[in-house]
C-alpha cells in the first residue's frame, strides 16, 4: 500500500504557490516602474500563421512614437524617472533569485 505524507505535500505546495505569487508579483512591479520610468517595451510584430493577426510595420512605429510621446509628457522629474528603473531592475533581479533558488532546491535538494 502506498502511503502519502500530506504534510510534505501541503508542504510543496506553498512553496509552489508562494513562489508563484512572489515570481509574477515582481514581474508585475517591475514592468510598472519600468514604464513610469519613461522606458515601455515596445515589440516588433512577429510573423506567425494565419491563426494570429500581426500588426503592420507602420502600426509598430505609430506604437513606439506614441510610447516616446507619453514618455516625454511624463511628470516625474529625471531623479524620480532613474530611481524607477533602479527599483524596475531591482524587481527582476528578485525574479530572477526566485527562479534560481527554485532551480538549486530542485538540483541539490533531492
Amino acid at each position: 500500500m502506498i502511503a502519502i505524507d500530506w504534510g510534505a505535500f501541503l508542504q510543496v505546495f506553498a512553496a509552489a504557490l508562494l513562489a508563484s505569487v512572489v515570481l509574477v508579483g515582481f514581474y508585475a512591479v517591475g514592468l510598472r516602474l519600468l514604464v513610469r520610468a519613461g522606458r515601455a517595451p515596445v515589440v516588433a510584430p512577429a510573423e506567425f500563421t494565419d491563426a494570429i493577426t500581426v500588426i503592420s510595420e507602420k502600426e509598430a512605429r505609430r506604437a513606439e512614437k506614441a510610447a516616446a510621446k507619453a514618455a516625454k509628457k511624463s511628470p516625474l522629474t529625471e531623479s524620480q524617472k532613474k530611481f524607477s528603473l533602479v527599483l524596475a531592475y531591482a524587481c527582476f533581479g528578485v525574479c530572477i533569485a526566485t527562479v534560481l533558488y527554485g532551480i538549486l532546491l530542485i538540483v541539490f535538494n533531492h
